[in-house]
C-alpha cells in the first residue's frame, strides 16, 4: 500500500470508482458526492490548500490504483495538534485489508511528518465494518454524539473514537512512509 495527495489528476479514476460504490457510500458520506461534477471535485481539492485540511489517497504501491481515500480534517495545532479523519473505501476493493493498512500508514504520517498528537474519527454506530476497522487501528471509543450530522436525509448520531501518539508509536516508525507528489 502507499499513500499520496490527492489532485486533479485523479477525477477520473476517483468518479468512476465513487459511480461503482454509489449505493455502498450513500448511507455513511455526507452531501453529494465530491465527484458529482468537476467543478464540485475542483472545489473539494482546493480545500487541501487550507493548513486545516489534508487529503489522501490510498493506493496499491505496485501500480497505483486508487483503492480508498482519507482527509484529515479540521486540524488544530497549538496544544491541541490534533485532527478528524474521514475515509472511504469503495465497492471493488473492500475485503482486501487494504483501508486497515492504508489507514495505518495515514497515521504514522499523521503521528509522524505532521506531528500530530492525537486523530479522532466519528462513526455511525450502524456502520459495523468502520467499527471494525477502526478499533483494528487502535482508536478506542470515547463517546456518543446524538444527531451529529446530516448524511443521506436525517440528522445521524455517531460514535467517536480517538487514538493519540502514546497509543501508537508511530512517531518513530513514520520515516518509512512513502508518498508521491
Amino acid at each position: 500500500m502507499a499513500l499520496r495527495f490527492i489532485g486533479l489528476q485523479d477525477f477520473d479514476e476517483l468518479a468512476a470508482l465513487h459511480k461503482e460504490s454509489a449505493d455502498l457510500l450513500a448511507p455513511w458520506l455526507p452531501g453529494r458526492p465530491v465527484t458529482e461534477s468537476y467543478a464540485s471535485y475542483e472545489s473539494y481539492v482546493a480545500r487541501f490548500d487550507q493548513p486545516g485540511h489534508e487529503g489522501f489517497l490510498i493506493c496499491l504501491r505496485g501500480t497505483g490504483a486508487i483503492v480508498g481515500r482519507v482527509n484529515i480534517n479540521n486540524i488544530v495545532r497549538g496544544t491541541h495538534q490534533s485532527g478528524v479523519i474521514g475515509y472511504s473505501a469503495y465497492a471493488s476493493t473492500t475485503g482486501r485489508g487494504y483501508m486497515t493498512e492504508g489507514l495505518g500508514l495515514l497515521v504514522a504520517y499523521a503521528f509522524g511528518e505532521m506531528e500530530l498528537h492525537r486523530l479522532e474519527a466519528n462513526i455511525q454506530p450502524s456502520n459495523a465494518p468502520s467499527l471494525r476497522l477502526i478499533r483494528r487501528l487502535g482508536f478506542e471509543r470515547e463517546g456518543f454524539s446524538p444527531k451529529f450530522q446530516f448524511i443521506d436525509g436525517a440528522w445521524r448520531d455517531h460514535e467517536r473514537w480517538a487514538i493519540t501518539v502514546e497509543m501508537t508509536g508511530a512517531r518513530d516508525q513514520a520515516s518509512h512512509l512513502w508518498l508521491s507528489p
